[in-house]
């Protein structure tokens, strides 16, 4: 097969019984961390689960944490941690681009304020001349 024509990592392929099978867990478990909201496979029109490769890494990571100990409660909140390190570390990239690209521009008009676009707020670089 053709890597371009693999699905990516968000794209919803398996069946309930191939998650299960990947992941080591019974299909009723999966179930269950469903409806915990644990994992949200996505839906076919019939109603019937659908796991893409992102979730089959989910449900390892809360088998690797509950047998480390974990609770279920405690697997939810150190997923949501880590999906909020990965947004913020993502905002941190957007933040530095804007940073280089309003120093970039100030070398090129000294003594002039550059305002950097941002979502929450606007920064802006002042250079003395």
């Amino acid at each position: 097969m053709d890597p371009q024509q693999l699905p990516g990592p968000d794209v919803p392929v398996f069946v309930i019984s191939v998650a299960a099978e990947l992941t080591g867990l019974h299909p009723q478990t999966l179930r269950t961390y469903d409806r915990l909201g644990l994992v949200s496979p996505g839906r076919t029109v019939g109603g019937g689960r659908r796991y893409s490769l992102r979730d089959i890494e989910m449900l390892q990571a809360v088998v690797r944490l509950t047998a480390e100990g974990l609770g279920l409660e405690g697997v939810r909140r150190v997923l949501e941690l880590e999906q909020q390190v990965i947004e913020l570390r993502q905002r941190v990239n957007e933040l530095q681009a804007e940073l280089v690209a309003a120093v970039q521009a100030s070398m090129t008009t000294p003594n002039l304020p550059v305002p950097v676009a941002s979502r929450a707020s606007q920064v802006v670089l002042w250079r003395r001349g």
